[in-house]
C-alpha cells in the first residue's frame, strides 16, 4: 500500500491538501480555546500570594486632603496605563505632616505643618510567589521607591514605606 496513491490521497483516505487545511483549522480553534479558557501561564506555573504595600503621600495640600475626604478611594482598584490591575486600596488614613525646620539658633527640629497632611494608603495586590521583582501593573514595588498611585478618578505620586509579601 502506497502512502500517497495516484489520486493524491493519503493512505487512500484523504487528500493531502484537505488534511493540511483540517490540521490548520484544528490548531486555530485550539489556540482560541486556549486563550479564552486556560489559566495564565504565570498562575499555572507559580501560585499567587498577597502583597501589602504601605504608601505615603507626603505633604498633601489642603485641596488634595479635602478631595480625598470627599471622594474616598478605599476599595477602588488601581489603574496602570488604561487598564485596571489586580490591586485595591484597602485603607486610607490622614495623618499630621511633620517636617524638619531650622530654628533661629541653628538647631533642626520637627515641626507640625499647620496646613499640609500625610495620607497613608494601604494597597493589597497579588504577586507571583518568590518573585524577585514584585510589581503592581508595570511599576516595581519596593520600599523607598516612588509610585504613581492611580485609580479611575485620582492620581498622585506616593512614596512606598513598606512592602510585605506573604510567604
Amino acid at each position: 500500500m502506497k502512502i500517497i496513491n495516484e489520486k493524491g490521497k493519503l493512505f487512500g483516505l484523504i487528500n493531502v491538501v484537505d488534511l493540511l487545511v483540517l490540521i490548520a483549522a484544528i490548531a486555530i480553534v485550539g489556540g482560541i480555546g486556549w486563550k479564552l479558557f486556560a489559566a495564565p501561564v504565570a498562575e499555572a506555573v507559580s501560585p499567587q500570594v498577597e502583597m501589602t504595600s504601605v504608601m505615603r503621600i507626603r505633604g498633601a495640600t489642603p485641596f488634595m486632603v479635602s478631595e480625598l475626604a470627599r471622594n474616598d478611594q478605599t476599595g477602588k482598584k488601581l489603574v496602570s496605563g488604561n487598564d485596571f490591575v489586580d490591586a485595591t486600596i484597602d485603607h486610607m488614613e490622614i495623618q499630621d505632616y511633620i517636617q524638619q525646620v531650622t530654628t533661629a539658633d541653628g538647631r533642626i527640629v520637627n515641626a507640625l505643618d499647620p496646613s499640609k497632611k500625610d495620607v497613608v494608603v494601604i494597597v493589597k495586590s497579588k504577586v507571583t510567589k518568590g518573585t524577585p521583582t514584585p510589581k503592581i501593573g508595570t511599576q516595581e514595588v519596593r520600599a523607598g521607591r516612588t509610585f504613581i498611585l492611580k485609580t479611575d478618578d485620582f492620581e498622585t505620586t506616593a512614596n512606598i514605606d513598606s512592602v510585605d509579601i506573604a510567604k
